[in-house]
């Protein structure tokens, strides 16, 4: 009978690993399963007739597929659509290598229909479907492949899909929210800059040569307005080009660094108004990916390790490998995350009664519910508050530059006029 070594996480989420003898994958889930345990990976230690290179848990040939990436990236929304479509052929009883060949033919040419023919045929090869999601990694996340997996283990695959796809679907609405909220004070500061721009570079310079004919001291607005508009033509436009570009780049390039990410996190929510957005967004973020593990299955020391990776913000990735190292240590969720100060009590105190009455992933999805609602009508009251604020600055600025140029102009009207 075959041996298999196996890691998992016990009744408490502590990881155990071992081996057992089984006839077959699927008999050593049971086994290990009955021990009490959650199986996180089951490998058959010793092949026979080729099986280490058809194996489930890789074996002679798994780096050659594990090369064979799609190579590409795919729209969240094609991702979840994919999701969603494949959880209905598998409720409705179809082999997984058939619902993926459905798929398959249905998408369009790129990215996401060559990883899905590769996972057919990874599949088809022996590897279950998470395993062989887990070789593309720039479209199945660590989130994703892991509910998948539990999934698997808990017979439960149509039911995880369904609530991945919800979960996508959710997640990508109110990213869509944000950032549609976002362009359009966007494109007013960018339409503004373009027509101040125009003035400095077209028109200020002609009023210049008029004025240098008068022999005659500008006005200190005037001259402040000629000496921009020499700064502007002297290659001005570029800096403020630049600048936009490259502060967005050295922030992307400090938030690689997991030294310096923590503080440019913090600082950007220390700023009013877009912290308190990014803050809730965050908390929305992880209390439905928390919740939507828990609630498929995932050990809650496991789920927290992909929460923390998947969340996107350093201060709370930080807070949650705290939370990790607390419960691994036997304490509870709600101490370790009020200790850490990044969320408001009233989550703490949900997340608290959620934990006593063991539904704490229908109480962080709730938190999740409530804080997609915060962020659409913070998000909401910015673009109000923008509105008028951009109106009114476009307005003084070239109210000044009006001003500035029509100044020398009434001295040289009243010149005029005293000669006649």
């Amino acid at each position: 009978m075959p041996t298999f070594t196996y890691e998992a996480m016990n009744s408490v989420g502590q990881p155990v690993k071992g081996t057992i003898e089984a006839a077959n994958g699927d008999e050593a889930i049971a086994k290990v399963r009955a021990q009490g345990n959650f199986p996180t990976k089951i490998k058959e230690k010793a092949a026979r007739h080729g099986s280490a290179r058809r194996g489930t848990s890789g074996g002679a040939e798994q780096p050659k597929r594990a090369k064979r990436g799609g190579g590409g990236r795919a729209p969240i929304k094609l991702i979840s659509l994919f999701t969603r479509q494949l959880s209905t052929l598998v409720s409705a009883g179809l082999p997984i290598v058939r619902s993926l060949q459905i798929l398959e033919e249905q998408q369009k040419p790129g990215p996401m229909r060559v990883t899905i023919r590769l996972i057919k045929e990874d599949v088809t090869e022996g590897s279950s479907l998470s395993e062989a999601m887990k070789r593309h990694p720039k479209i199945f996340d660590p989130l994703y492949t892991n509910m998948i997996r539990a999934g698997e283990l808990g017979g439960v695959l149509d039911i995880i899909l369904e609530r991945l796809s919800e979960f996508m679907e959710k997640a990508d609405a109110l990213k869509r929210k944000v950032k549609g909220a976002m362009i359009y004070p966007i494109a007013v500061i960018s339409f503004a800059l373009l027509i101040v721009t125009g003035l400095m570079i077209g028109v200020v310079p002609k009023f210049k040569d008029i004025f240098a004919g008068q022999g005659k001291q500008l006005p200190a607005m005037t001259q402040a307005l000629m000496d921009a508009s020499d700064w502007m033509m002297g290659g001005g436009w570029a800096v403020i080009i630049i600048t936009p570009i490259a502060l967005i780049m050295g922030i992307k390039l400090l938030k690689k660094s997991k030294s310096t990410a923590i503080y440019v996190d913090r600082a950007v929510l220390n700023l009013p108004i877009m912290g308190q957005i990014v803050a809730k967004t965050s908390i929305a973020r992880f209390s439905r990916t928390l919740g939507t593990l828990l609630a498929a299955g995932v050990p809650i020391l496991e789920a927290l390790n992909i929460t923390a990776d998947t969340s996107g913000n350093a201060v709370y990735r930080t807070a949650m490998n705290k939370v990790h190292d607390a419960i691994r240590e036997g304490e509870s969720f709600a101490t370790p995350l009020r200790q850490a100060n990044v969320v408001d009590p009233m989550v703490v105190n949900m997340i608290d009664v959620g934990e006593e009455t063991g539904e704490l992933d229908k109480m962080l999805t709730k938190i999740a519910d409530t804080y997609d609602s915060e962020v659409e009508t913070l998000v909401s009251s910015l673009t109000s508050l923008m509105e008028p604020v951009m109106v009114i600055v476009l307005g003084l600025i070239v109210g000044y530059i009006v001003i500035a140029l029509f100044m020398p102009m009434i001295g040289m009207l009243d010149n005029m006029t005293g000669r006649r």
